[in-house]
């Protein structure tokens, strides 16, 4: 795969769109500046890509976890205050020549001051982010992700695309403990070289023994659930089959639930749903409560939903689990309602009615249920697959990446050109932007010389 794009992507980039996937536009930029990254090292194996195919890489690091892990980048060391750092940045990217910036996650506080310098200095601002579309998948876009996202919400977007199949990704096997000890060393670091960075501001508790602690209950959980979900679970197929709605919980401090939801605790939510639950749906129904596998070590909900339970008068029909096999819940489900996790995508790809209680980039008329949440219990919502398969192909060639961060590299797998990249796409989609058609001759021309 060369680095370098057509001259006629070249000048759509310039001008400013960026219809085609991350990484092609990412390509385009001469000299990078990656700000905070996935704990780990994931970060420099980019720059050493980045850097292979001609782009320049400097790198700014927050505390000691960042240097402990990018310590051997050209990367320089940030120990002003918050409220300076625009000030900074925007000298730094002066002075550098700057001309595209990478992050993860585009809501912690030095990724959203530098989202504003970069749009003020019209620099093209890249984001990572777990994949919307899992396993074996990554989010790189450009401008932002989630709600941010430049995804177009119009359905009727979609329904004027093509319809191109999606290759199956190939498996990227993250590896759970890789990432574990990434957090651990992250936190070890930030902790032992507190001095050195006496400003710093997390975007969640940045503690080495509350993050330990955590693991440890995870572990424990995970055995002592795993005890728990069996009979109930059990029950669930055997019983309640397609009688049951699912709730996908989401991890407590998840960005996506504290700027990207109207509740300020995931505890609101489930109040909210339990009281509804009880004043509106069937008698024969039953609700199941799925837990975040990640939120393991941090909260439990079941004292809370048990207590509400007996005051909305519907112990036996209430459920909570923890590690059963999400998709099985989600296909025998009547339905799922969820903030605005991921775990709606995999609803969908499952057929089944969906009710989000926060703001999604996937949340449109034709897949997700428009109502309010007591009418949902007993509606029969219409769900457009036509709409869902042209919207699942534009977000995977427009802004998934084939890969993992704790896992195969997504560099890797374009590189050895693995089945599931979006190298192996004819180019449609990637001019769809403005539902305009394209001929064959720029539908060609849009291909990577050399994929």
């Amino acid at each position: 795969m060369n680095a370098r794009l057509d001259p006629s992507q070249l000048a759509r980039y310039q001008m400013g769109d960026y219809s085609v996937p991350g990484y092609y536009n990412l390509l385009q930029c001469r000299r990078v500046l990656m700000l905070q990254g996935p704990m780990g090292t994931f970060f420099n194996r980019v720059a050493a890509w980045l850097q292979s195919q001609d782009v320049s890489v400097k790198k700014i690091n927050f505390n000691g976890g960042d240097w402990f892990f990018h310590r051997k980048l050209d990367a320089v060391d940030y120990r002003g205050t918050l409220a300076d750092f625009s000030g900074y940045l925007r000298l730094f990217l002066d002075v550098h020549g700057i001309d595209g910036i990478l992050c993860f996650g585009d809501c912690r506080h030095y990724h959203k001051a530098a989202k504003l310098v970069a749009d003020a200095m019209a620099i093209p601002f890249f984001v990572f982010e777990e994949g919307y579309v899992r396993p074996d998948y990554v989010t790189l876009e450009c401008g932002g992700v989630n709600v941010h996202s430049a995804v177009p919400r119009n359905p009727d977007f979609y329904r004027a695309l093509p319809d191109v199949p999606v290759p199956k990704p190939a498996p990227a096997y993250p590896n759970f403990r890789r990432a574990a000890w990434s957090s651990m060393f992250y936190y070890a670091a930030g902790r032992a070289l507190k001095a050195d960075y006496p400003f710093y501001r997390h975007h969640k508790k940045f503690s080495i023994r509350y993050e330990a602690r955590a693991w440890c209950r995870s572990w424990a959980r995970k055995h002592l659930n795993r005890w728990r979900d069996k009979p109930v679970f059990e029950q669930l197929m055997n019983e309640q089959d397609g009688q049951y709605f699912a709730v996908a919980l989401q991890v407590y401090n998840d960005s996506q639930v504290t700027t990207h939801s109207p509740y300020a605790d995931v505890r609101d939510f489930i109040r909210e749903v339990v009281a509804s639950f009880a004043a509106y749906a069937d008698s024969g129904h039953h609700l199941v409560f799925k837990h975040h596998p990640m939120d393991r070590g941090q909260r439990d909900y079941r004292r809370l939903i048990d207590g509400l339970c007996e005051w909305h008068g519907v112990q036996g029909r209430v459920h909570y689990v923890h590690d059963v096999h999400l998709p099985t819940l989600l296909r025998h489900s009547r339905g799922v309602i969820t903030i605005n996790s991921t775990v709606g995508l995999s609803t969908l790809y499952h057929s089944k009615p969906l009710k989000l209680m926060g703001r999604a980039l996937y949340d449109m008329e034709g897949l997700t249920f428009q109502g309010e949440l007591r009418a949902f219990w007993n509606a029969v919502p219409h769900f457009d697959k036509e709409l869902w398969r042209r919207f699942r192909t534009y977000l995977i060639t427009q802004t998934q990446l084939n890969g993992a961060f704790y896992g195969r590299d997504f560099h890797t797998l374009l590189a050895q050109g693995a089945q599931g990249s979006t190298a192996d796409l004819v180019a449609p989609l990637q001019l769809a932007a403005g539902a305009r058609a394209v001929d064959a001759e720029d539908a060609e021309a849009l291909q990577p010389s050399g994929a």
